[in-house]
């Protein structure tokens, strides 16, 4: 494809584009790589954000992919602080913000996801947050920083992993925290109750408030300035911040204006290979959705997680270099939170599965906990403060065989002997 391509053009600053541009050049092509990216920022990652660069234990040097010298020496174009604002599929250009054309013999689309928005009275006063770019993450760090805040605390909407890890981070840094969640428990769309209550009490150990069952109604100022919050049932609660972690959503409106196919649930539509409904056009990261192993026959889902962005971004270089194999990964998230860290493999979302059954023992938080089919087989795996093991739950997954129970949870039993046998 070498000799046909001559031209990648690559939308999207963050992780998912940068590791596509160098598996560009690892495998060989010699062409023009150029990424577009609308931060001034060199492309980055973000799960510090919500972690040590938010306590300020990470340097923002250490948040990016590459190295800015890395990108001149490969000969990878920057446009940087630009937003590709049309894609021209018949004349197969990108048109840039400032009225740059940008023309393309394939195109990666990886545009990532944005953050959700409250949508109630008082977001725009000073003192309400996101957190999706390290802007984001420099305004809040300020504030968690800033001192005065012990009788006005920061109010979190949502009590997904986001949500969790910045709380978890302000109060490593003293600030106090309630979490308001419309559901019964913690990341209870993602894990369920049975995993919901364990960083229920993690969270609760670490003088984390909870208001479960209700959700933001409107946020109250002073002066312009953040004062309270106030619920669907009426409470008050005093903050000096609050953050809006109520999920992301895709970025297509690029895609979808140029005409690709956007999947039902969200997301740009893509194949085994991560082309779009246009064979020049592909799409990776948090902006694909993608039929991946452990869910129903045909159905596609978008991983809006971090590996995601890691693996997709080079398989969907190889596929533009007609090197592609189908993308099949099982779905896998890490998160840390206090002194907690955890790895999740798989998807298992409420409805989804049969029971929960524990290795070791949740009370510590030292465990495996696997979610389980009717037959028995892995649907998830969450290892906690339990490590390499990752690969082996994710093996099981992908076996889709059923597996006993009782060997699961017994911790005298190497899960490397659950795998079927060659």
């Amino acid at each position: 494809m070498d000799g046909t391509y001559r031209t990648f053009v690559i939308i999207g600053g963050g992780l998912a584009g940068a590791k596509a541009a160098e598996t560009l050049r690892k495998e060989g092509f010699g062409g023009r790589v150029i990424l577009i990216g609308d931060e001034h920022e060199h492309p980055y990652e973000r799960p510090p954000l919500s972690k040590g660069y938010l306590t300020g234990s990470t340097d923002r040097e250490k948040l990016h992919v590459h190295p800015p010298a890395w990108y001149a020496g490969n000969r990878v174009e920057l446009h940087l602080g630009q937003p590709a604002v049309r894609i021209d599929r018949a004349a197969r250009e990108v048109r840039l913000g400032d009225g740059t054309r940008v023309p393309y013999d394939a195109l990666l689309l990886a545009t990532g996801a944005e953050p959700r928005r409250l949508g109630i009275p008082g977001t725009d006063l000073a003192g309400v947050h996101h957190l999706r770019r390290v802007a984001h993450a420099d305004h809040l760090r300020g504030v968690l920083t800033g001192g005065h805040h012990d009788d006005a605390p920061l109010v979190i909407a949502g009590a997904g992993w986001i949500g969790l890890e910045v709380a978890a981070a302000a109060r490593t840094l003293g600030v106090p925290v309630t979490v308001v969640e419309p559901d019964p428990c913690p990341l209870h769309q993602v894990l369920g109750p049975e995993l919901g209550a364990v960083f229920t009490e993690l969270h609760r150990e670490h003088g984390v408030e909870f208001r479960f069952g209700t959700r933001l109604a409107a946020v109250t100022g002073d002066r312009g300035m953040v004062a309270g919050a106030r619920t669907a049932d009426g409470e008050l609660l005093p903050a000096r911040a609050v953050l809006a972690a109520i999920g992301a959503a895709p970025r297509t409106a690029l895609a979808a204006a140029a005409g690709l196919e956007i999947a039902e649930g969200g997301g740009i539509a893509v194949d085994g290979g991560l082309r779009t409904s246009d064979p020049r056009i592909f799409a990776a990261g948090d902006a694909a959705s993608v039929t991946l192993p452990g869910g129903a026959d045909g159905e596609r889902r978008r991983v809006d997680h971090w590996a995601n962005a890691l693996h997709s971004g080079p398989a969907a270089a190889r596929s533009m270099l007609g090197r592609g194999r189908p993308y099949d990964r099982v779905p896998y998230f890490f998160s840390d939170q206090y002194d907690v860290g955890l790895e999740y493999s798989g998807w298992a979302p409420p409805g989804g599965y049969h029971r929960v059954v524990f290795r070791g023992d949740a009370g510590k938080r030292c465990f495996i906990a696997f979610w389980l089919d009717r037959d028995g087989r892995v649907l998830a795996g969450l290892n906690a403060n339990t490590w390499d093991v990752a690969e082996t739950i994710q093996a099981l997954i992908r076996s889709g065989r059923p597996v006993d129970p009782g060997a699961l949870t017994d911790p005298h039993l190497d899960l490397a002997a659950l795998l079927p046998q060659p």
